[in-house]
């Protein structure tokens, strides 16, 4: 039985993109089933990788421009142009993200996201109407105050005095907006996540401590972040902290509604529309997906659990590799056939020196366990069976 396979992988963050974890599957998946056919989709959810992803999918032109990082260090970074629909394609992450710092990363309250500023700014002012930002990756927890005062809007305490930090926001009493002109007529961001900003579920308890805030820093930065939701509302009219997607990037989303105007879908629905993803699973008897953690985040609406999710209700069977697991027994791994980890065919340090081989010895496993396995829809080995190869 030769299967039509649909390959459909994240990266893995900090040693693959996409792209090579497409092909290290698909490497291993041939050794065991050279019959299947086989079709490489890599994906990204706004994260890492986002601006490459959709650059490919629309044709778009890679250029650079002089900004910052989040520690205000002079960088060069990419950014995109589609010429037919005069759309800029820009991710976050080549900015402020994570990978832009030293290893050993200034502390969080020291970040903010400025240099993404620096860059809608410069994009705007080359004639760009339409921007599309991929918000995933980022380094910084501070609300997306350092990017608003690059397009200048003003942050004023109760002397009209201006703040310089985000973590002072704890005496913002005045939002003063920048001039309308030099706004783009349509900007969409892409979140990988659908958080609020605020509360348990928010930026800042969620994700700050993966960007280095220890549990004494939490607190501190949540005062901050729920002072600037509050004073936007009272100044904008509107509470944008409980829109999906505003906690992402570290609050980055909730500044892109509130100050930019901006539209908000998530990560996995842009890359859907833009690469056919749903016709494409129209004629797949199998979705190979995979990220370098599948854990809780992966199911708040980024790519490989929309993805799985996805399949799940089209009937089509997915299987999932990762660099790590940290959801055994967790009920939504149903969304899954079957999830195969790195961590459980070598050591963590093997699996990042030498990513490539390990998962394409992965892949091939699975696919001799997919040839034996008695866990397929009858539907989908009726369909295959019935399918020209």
């Amino acid at each position: 039985m030769r299967l039509k396979v649909l390959i459909v992988p994240d990266k893995f963050k900090g040693t693959l993109p996409s792209q090579k974890v497409a092909k290290a599957i698909a490497a291993g998946w041939r050794q065991a089933r050279p019959g299947d056919h086989l079709e490489l989709l890599p994906m990204c959810d706004g994260g890492d990788g986002f601006g490459e992803v959709i650059a490919s999918l629309t044709a778009a032109k890679r250029r650079s421009v002089v900004t910052v990082n989040a520690h205000h260090e002079r960088c060069l970074t990419p950014w995109w142009l589609a010429p037919e629909t005069n759309t800029a394609i820009v991710e976050a992450a080549q900015t402020i993200g994570l990978s832009m710092l030293a290893p050993a990363r200034p502390h969080p309250f020291r970040l903010d996201t400025r240099g993404l500023g620096i860059v809608l700014a410069k994009m705007a002012g080359c004639g760009v109407r339409r921007c599309l930002v991929g918000l995933g990756g980022s380094a910084t927890n501070d609300g997306g105050f350092g990017m608003a005062r690059a397009l200048g809007w003003e942050f004023l305490d109760r002397r009209r005095n201006p703040l310089q930090k985000w973590t002072d926001l704890n005496s913002l009493v005045f939002l003063q907006p920048p001039p309308p002109a030099g706004r783009f007529d349509h900007l969409l961001i892409a979140a990988d996540v659908q958080n609020p900003l605020l509360g348990p579920k928010g930026a800042t308890r969620i994700f700050g401590p993966q960007k280095g805030l220890s549990p004494s820093d939490l607190p501190i930065a949540e005062r901050a972040l729920r002072r600037l939701a509050r004073v936007a509302k009272d100044t904008l009219g509107e509470d944008f902290s409980n829109h999906p997607g505003a906690g992402a990037a570290g609050g980055l989303g909730f500044a892109c509604l509130a100050f930019l105007g901006a539209k908000s879908e998530t990560g996995f629905e842009i890359f859907a529309q833009y690469s056919g993803l749903k016709k494409r699973l129209q004629s797949a008897d199998l979705v190979l997906t995979g990220e370098g953690q599948i854990d809780a985040s992966t199911l708040m609406g980024k790519g490989v659990g929309s993805l799985a999710r996805l399949c799940r209700n089209e009937g089509i069977p997915c299987l999932g590799f990762a660099g790590s697991l940290h959801m055994k027994g967790h009920k939504e791994l149903r969304l899954f056939n079957q999830v195969f980890a790195l961590r459980d065919v070598t050591t963590l340090d093997q699996a990042k020196s030498q990513p490539a081989k390990w998962l394409e010895l992965l892949a091939s496993a699975a696919a001799r366990w997919a040839t034996v396995s008695t866990h397929w829809p009858a539907k989908m080995l009726a369909g295959a069976a019935s399918k020209p190869s």
